[in-house]
């Protein structure tokens, strides 16, 4: 039981993350930051264009990204240019994850 509350408490621990990779919009979001091979970053209108949405649409999508730590921006002047971070931290928390629910789940195998 007691692995049971430490998955409880790590799935609390990412469930922001896990929110943010759950919806279309962004993981297009993703995986249009993922295409750019510049890793300049894009600017919004360049996103408009992969995900359809509006300008604040897109916007309010990439603050759930950047809360996420998935996405951060540089600034030049008055233009914004957003990019995937190498920040893993959260990916490597849903790894851990991940792997603790595979265990813990071989071991209820019959």
């Amino acid at each position: 039981m007691n692995e049971l509350i430490k998955l409880k408490a790590e799935f609390a621990d990412i469930s922001s993350f896990l929110v943010a990779l759950g919806d279309e919009k962004r993981q297009a979001i993703i995986l249009r930051l993922l295409e750019e091979e510049s890793c300049q970053g894009l600017r919004v209108n360049e996103l408009i264009e992969a995900t359809n949405l509006s300008r604040p649409a897109v916007s309010h999508h990439l603050k759930i990204l950047r809360d996420a730590k998935l996405v951060d921006y540089r600034r030049e002047g008055t233009k914004n240019y957003y990019y995937l971070t190498h920040v893993t931290t959260e990916i490597d928390k849903l790894k851990k994850l991940l792997t603790n629910v595979t265990t813990a789940m071989e071991k209820r195998k019959v």
